[in-house]
């Protein structure tokens, strides 16, 4: 692994070149928007285990506001300005504070970006601790129309909008919830869908590098089904999250009992699952995966082709995720699982998802497993860091 180099926020070398190839930016590259003083902290200092192998792990600042409701600022207005009609309540985060489940909170984060070019872009998700928590989180720009977006080019502050669904979390300055990502482009290549895979040159990567580890479907990207077979029944193959439980600290590693906070779901003779749309699941895939170190991930949260649930918060897959013994795909995509509006029966083997594969601009000096702070390389299910195994 390289180190990185100096990630003071305040020492700007404009000699550092952010020219290259179109795609997602690795952690090298984002270290030179730190060298250019185009990502900035407010501690005037960034960590280096920020630096994952394709994003930039953002930082909640010192303070948080309770609001009336969710928003976006649109194309007038500064999330500040948005800020003084909503916020209900201000809490300092300096010594920690409780956010409540199912209150919405609006987080000013450590991390600004300042004079983007305007072929970098940058995309927000929540971590996978975030999403296996059932924290609702969300990137806010001002004069923003859209969350977990930045255009390119954009100077300014962000924000993270947080929404605890099944526990409320405590917090503090310095806590990650949520990660940003950055895009080069070339010249007329469309925003997103330019980035993606097609199917045919999915195949072409699966037949050099196997993606799955068994028989792959590729259909508008990487389809995945849901695991409900065990092998025995009775064996745990999920959890559900209780309605009452003690508040998760965010930043304390193993520090939580699984039986305090989640009820085991066991394998079934029908090999099936109903979700209750008032309940939270954690679930794993059918399949093992593999992030080729040339490419990244994102699971789509909502296809309502396949049903109306959500089968992810978190959707983003580093490069290097699920690499096993000779290569070979190792990992089950673990799965935030929630129904919408009404019950929906599951069935093991069921398609559930679908990942959409991007182009790495280069692969990254540290792949997913090789630093620090890869809690869930080789996972099959798999609750959140927070909980003892």
């Amino acid at each position: 692994m390289v180190a990185m180099p100096d990630l003071r926020s305040d020492k700007t070398d404009a000699g550092v070149s952010l020219s290259g190839p179109s795609g997602v930016l690795p952690r090298q590259d984002i270290s030179k928007l730190v060298q250019r003083n185009m990502v900035r902290s407010a501690s005037g200092q960034f960590v280096e285990s920020q630096f994952q192998p394709a994003s930039l792990d953002l930082r909640l600042g010192e303070r948080a506001y309770r609001v009336r409701a969710s928003f976006l600022p649109g194309p007038e207005r500064t999330v500040e300005q948005v800020l003084a009609e909503l916020t209900q309540d201000e809490m300092s985060l300096a010594e920690g504070a409780i956010l409540e489940r199912n209150c919405v909170y609006v987080v000013e984060l450590m991390e600004s970006l300042s004079g983007l070019p305007s072929t970098i872009s940058a995309f927000a998700n929540p971590k996978s601790s975030t999403g296996r928590i059932d924290v609702f989180t969300r990137l806010i720009a001002d004069r923003a129309d859209a969350f977990d977006t930045v255009a390119g080019g954009y100077t300014g502050k962000l924000y993270a909008e947080i929404s605890p669904s099944s526990f409320s979390i405590r917090v503090r300055q310095g806590s990650r919830l949520n990660q940003l990502r950055f895009r080069r482009r070339a010249g007329g290549q469309d925003e997103a869908a330019g980035f993606r895979l097609s199917d045919r040159e999915l195949r072409e990567v699966h037949e050099r590098t196997p993606l799955v580890d068994g028989q792959v479907a590729i259909r508008n990207g990487l389809l995945f089904s849901i695991l409900l077979a065990g092998d025995r029944e009775g064996e745990v193959i999920g959890y559900q999250a209780q309605r009452f439980t003690d508040v998760i600290d965010v930043d304390r590693v193993g520090g939580y009992a699984i039986d305090d906070f989640w009820t085991p779901i066991r394998a079934r003779r029908d090999r099936r699952l109903i979700l209750d749309p008032h309940q939270f699941y954690i679930l794993a895939s059918k399949e093992k995966l593999h992030i080729p170190p040339g490419f990244a991930a994102e699971m789509a949260p909502i296809d309502p082709t396949m049903g109306e649930f959500r089968v992810h918060y978190a959707g983003f897959f580093d490069p290097g995720f699920g690499v096993g013994a000779n290569g070979a795909p190792g990992s089950r995509g673990v799965l935030e699982v929630r129904s919408h509006e009404v019950p929906f029966l599951l069935e093991d083997g069921q398609i559930v998802g679908r990942l959409a594969f991007e182009k790495m601009a280069a692969e990254p000096d540290a792949l997913y497993g090789q630093i620090g702070t890869s809690n869930y390389q080789g996972q099959a299910l798999k609750l959140s860091k927070h909980f003892r195994d």
